[in-house]
């Protein structure tokens, strides 16, 4: 571990992005070239005063959870990613789950969707990065499987109708199908497989099935607090991998859900979200961004 080493490599990183290339205003008057030290807290999720005290190289090793919010914030690449790590000795994320690196060019095209609600997930349902727009439509981020969940916490069901369950359900399935083969000889998917049909009889039933589709794109009814119900089309894009996803929501023609939406983007509702169950980082800024599905 080198943290006065760290607190350069953070500094020349920063000094390179312009609030531009992260969808932040410049603001009248900037005293240092790229990102202030509190816009990248701010996208990283951490305290000011902890992403302060790691430039300067002093201060307790960072989490693993926390190097990855960094690298994200910052567009690092994949050895700029691994260098980080290894200056605060931890060792490099995998490839592929909920630490896996996203590539910058997701990133910025996250960062250019600010006008409508989106976010990346996981081809096992786990949300890595979202706008503020899709945590006004769905809630914060929750760390780990939403589909996982989705089996076995009944409140995250909250998030559509009642008469939409089955349907979700069938097509989660489904897409796991899909994803479980893609990632094979993953120990990780087929744990989650085995995992599920010991606790959910209708999990057991629907994998029994045999059903592959990959969740391209769909309308979703989503229950918000604030709004009621919000019809939307939900669309996917994939990285190369598949591993994930960018998926965006918008309204659905003809129907009331664009004033919905528009009133997200003002703050109208003063709400956000479904109330599902969330989790947020620690004051000292060592998790990541925290919407369910």
């Amino acid at each position: 571990m080198d943290l006065a080493e760290l607190g350069l490599f953070l500094q020349s990183r920063r000094a390179r992005i312009t609030p531009a290339d992260v969808n932040l205003p410049a603001g009248a008057r900037r005293r240092v070239p790229g990102l202030r030290r509190d816009e990248v807290a701010q996208l990283a999720g951490a305290s000011v005063d902890y992403y302060i005290e790691l430039e300067r190289g002093r201060g307790a090793q960072p989490s693993g959870q926390m190097l990855v919010a960094l690298a994200r914030a910052l567009r690092l690449g994949d050895d700029e990613r691994d260098h980080l790590f290894h200056l605060a000795g931890r060792p490099a994320p995998p490839p592929h789950g909920a630490s896996a690196h996203v590539p910058p060019a997701m990133l910025a095209l996250l960062d250019r969707l600010d006008g409508t609600p989106a976010r990346i997930i996981t081809d096992l349902h786990e949300t890595l990065v979202q706008n503020q727009l899709a945590t006004a439509l769905l809630g914060p981020v929750v760390p780990g499987s939403f589909l996982e969940r989705w089996f076995t916490e009944p409140e995250v069901r909250g998030l559509y109708p009642e008469e939409d369950h089955p349907h979700h359900s069938k097509v989660m399935v489904s897409d796991l199908r899909a994803a479980v083969a893609r990632r094979a000889p993953s120990e990780r998917a087929a744990a989650m497989v085995r995992r599920l049909r010991g606790v959910s009889a209708e999990f057991a039933a629907l994998w029994e099935s045999g059903d592959v589709a990959v969740r391209r794109g769909e309308v979703k009814r989503i229950v918000h607090s604030g709004l009621g119900v919000v019809e939307v089309l939900c669309q996917n894009l994939f990285s190369e991998d598949g591993f994930q996803r960018l998926q965006f929501f918008v309204a659905v023609p003809g129907g009331v859900a664009g004033e919905q939406l528009r009133s997200l983007r003002v703050g109208e509702t003063g709400l956000t979200g479904t109330g599902v169950r969330v989790r947020t980082p620690d004051p000292a800024g060592t998790g990541a961004r925290t919407g369910d599905h």
